[in-house]
């Protein structure tokens, strides 16, 4: 309970209530914190009263001193923030700088030429301690110390300022539309919410405002420092005429007093000019930094223990050069010297705490034994690759393979429906270095040989390649082809050759083993996922067909029928309405895919057309349809086809010289059956030519062009 009360008397005694009751209350300060507009009216309303009333040396005095600290003010104000926008006012408090310094001059111009001939006091004491103390009281080397002072400021840090602001504008401005799409992008993929984007499209919109402001504030200083000097300019002239022609004074007198004067007082104008003209140029090349100044310039220009040494070892061999005085540069060097040393420690021990933690942090942690589960895990689709061809998905100066495979997926999901599972691509020190080996679920499906650093070239006419390469075989459809240099491939190009890269080869032959596997590849929580992503409108019926009429199971089933006959699903809603339709007089999933299969005639149909939109077809003879028919036995799911072995090596000689007759005069046609019997002919002619499609009358759209090529 002690601790709780002393505790409470602590904070009570710490709050702004205490505070004010000790005495710290200061109603001017929170007066000028709370109605700041207040006083910059009242401000700028001075600087306009001292433009046109005379002012009394004394308060000439305490306003020069407010100047000076004004300017230096704003120097440590830049030389501690962090960023350019953490004082985006800068153009403002700049040109109220800039008007109070021009009015001071005014004013104490107008004091010398009334008052000059009274002495060097005349314009007040400020202006005549910088006259007496800064220059010695000898006025040409105060002339020469203001033109110095209006050449750095005016030439030197002046223009450079300005250019950084104007260069900064113009980039700032240029890399607004990216910036903007960037926070679009950001705000679109969820790494940002609306609040945290209004927020950076408003620090944009400031940072734009700001160094156009700069690039216009930056005049402001330049021509502060050309007033400056016509107005030092006419006070001497000015001075010199009214000391002589109205005052009696001697010339010697008159340029003595006159000049001394209008130096001091261009000197106590200058300086603070020399200091806010500072201030901008350190505020402008904070552009890109985070860091304070001491930050961005001192921590970093120490940060170098060799640069440092080198800079140490330059000035001892300064030092030992005859005439040279030795202790200034020795004691330069030792100081070098020592802070590369302090650098050089702080950076090894920085790294050997790194190490020490690195090693804590592995002593800390035990190895997690890989569960014995992990062997269990099958890959759906894994590409093997040897060793030589690992360059085929590193190099990042061509396409590589992997950006390839995301464009299959994405062919694949856009032409079948079909998602197809991520591929892991792994290499295998066993195979020959250019050998790879496609494997689906830990099968191997195919396999290839390929020269990363060639093209494959293949002739669609068959002709053998006249080209220099090496000959080979294409992994795909095991096609005569040619290895050859890319300095061959405009004229293959020309010859009318296909020419592909290794990438492209590969990407090839993985898309025909998917495509041959799809069936097997589309599992049930793929099935799943695929029901799921149907727009709210389909999820209806959805829920009336899963699980009252069909298990998803069922659903599965059917859809891998299709895509075992490459038919794209990606039609879903349609192939939903058509398991529903048979769901209701048959459990048969055969049966049900043939009725999906009949629903899906405008699709089949325009997939089997020719490039003329004409549907080439070979029909069965009646024999054959009778001989089909007869040979199913079984009812239900237990039919099946029962036809003798002779009778089917007849039926595959007469549809493989059929077709091969029609390919050779370049026709793909479809062999047309009744419907009863598609899915027997059909799971006897896949066996032998997997290529050829089999359709049921059922199948063919009403509108679609038929053209009969032959029978069978």
């Amino acid at each position: 309970m002690t601790d709780v009360t002393t505790d409470a008397s602590t904070e009570a005694a710490g709050s702004p209530a205490a505070r004010r009751g000790l005495g710290f209350k200061l109603p001017a300060l929170d007066f000028m914190k709370d109605r700041g507009d207040v006083v910059l009216a009242v401000g700028m309303i001075c600087i306009l009263v001292v433009l046109l009333l005379p002012m009394p040396t004394w308060m000439l005095d305490f306003s020069l001193a407010i100047s000076i600290t004004f300017s230096v003010v704003i120097l440590m104000t830049v030389l501690f923030i962090r960023t350019p926008l953490e004082l985006n006012a800068f153009p403002t408090i700049l040109l109220v700088a800039t008007m109070l310094r021009l009015s001071l001059n005014l004013a104490s111009t107008r004091l010398i030429l009334e008052n000059g001939h009274q002495g060097t006091a005349a314009a007040g004491r400020v202006i005549e301690a910088f006259g007496h103390l800064v220059v010695g009281g000898n006025y040409v080397i105060g002339i020469i110390i203001f033109a110095i002072l209006v050449i750095v400021n005016f030439v030197v840090i002046t223009k450079g300022a300005g250019r950084i602001a104007e260069v900064g504008a113009r980039f700032s401005l240029d890399a607004m539309p990216g910036k903007q799409m960037a926070i679009d992008a950001d705000l679109s993929a969820g790494l940002i919410n609306e609040e945290q984007a209004r927020e950076r499209r408003s620090k944009l919109e400031e940072e734009n405002s700001f160094y156009g402001a700069m690039d216009g504030a930056s005049k402001f200083v330049r021509g502060d420092a050309i007033a400056g000097l016509l107005i030092v300019f006419i006070n001497i002239i000015g001075g010199i005429i009214i000391g002589i022609v109205q005052q009696d004074m001697k010339l010697a007198d008159a340029v003595q007093t006159y000049t001394l004067l209008t130096v001091g007082d261009g000197l106590v104008t200058q300086i603070p000019a020399l200091i806010v003209s500072t201030a901008a140029g350190m505020l402008v090349t904070k552009s890109g930094s985070h860091t304070t100044a001491d930050q961005g310039a001192l921590k970093q220009l120490g940060a170098y223990p060799v640069a440092l040494l080198m800079g140490t070892l330059m000035l001892l061999a300064t030092a030992a050069l005859p005439g040279i005085p030795a202790i200034p540069f020795l004691l330069l060097a030792g100081v070098t010297g020592g802070i590369a040393y302090t650098t050089y420690r702080r950076e090894a021990q920085a790294e050997t705490d790194k190490r020490d933690a690195q090693a804590a942090d592995e002593a800390a942690v035990p190895v997690a034994e890989e569960p014995i589960t992990a062997a269990l895990q099958i890959d759906s689709i894994r590409l093997e690759l040897g060793y030589g061809l690992l360059s085929l998905i590193n190099n990042p100066q061509e396409r590589r393979l992997t950006d390839q495979i995301k464009a299959l997926r994405r062919q694949l999901a856009v032409e079948m429906g079909f998602v197809m599972p991520a591929v892991r691509i792994q290499d295998n020190l066993q195979l020959p270095p250019n050998q790879y080996i496609i494997r689906i679920k830990e099968i191997e499906a195919g396999t290839g040989e390929l020269r990363p650093a060639l093209l494959l070239v293949m002739d669609p006419r068959g002709e053998a390649i006249t080209l220099p390469g090496q000959a080979t075989t294409e992994p795909t459809f095991g096609l005569p082809a040619m290895w050859i240099n890319d300095r061959h491939r405009e004229e293959a190009l020309f010859r009318g050759y296909t020419v592909v890269d290794a990438p492209t080869v590969v990407t090839t032959h993985l898309t025909e083993q998917v495509r041959d596997n799809m069936a097997e590849l589309l599992s049930y929580a793929e099935t799943q996922k695929l029901l799921d992503d149907l727009d709210k409108s389909q999820q209806k019926l959805v829920a009336d067909l899963i699980p009252t009429h069909i298990s998803l199971g069922g659903v599965q089933r059917i859809l891998q029928n299709l895509l075992a006959e490459r038919i794209s699903i990606r039609d879903l809603p349609t192939i939903l309405e058509g398991v529903s339709e048979a769901a209701a007089f048959t459990r048969n999933l055969t049966l049900i895919t043939e009725h999906v299969r009949a629903r899906l005639a405008r699709q089949l149909s325009d997939a089997a057309a020719n490039p003329d939109g004409i549907v080439p077809m070979i029909t069965l003879s009646p024999d054959w349809e009778q001989a089909f028919a007869e040979s199913i036995v079984g009812q239900g799911d237990e039919r099946q086809l029962a036809m003798a072995p002779s009778k089917l090596q007849q039926f595959i000689g007469a549809v493989r010289s059929t077709f091969e007759k029609q390919a050779m005069q370049g026709e793909t046609p479809v062999l047309l059956v009744s419907p009863g019997i598609r899915p027997f002919v059909r799971s006897v002619v896949e066996r032998f030519r997997p290529i050829t499609v089999v359709m049921s009358q059922n199948e063919i759209h009403p509108k679609a062009k038929i053209k009969t090529m032959g029978h069978i």
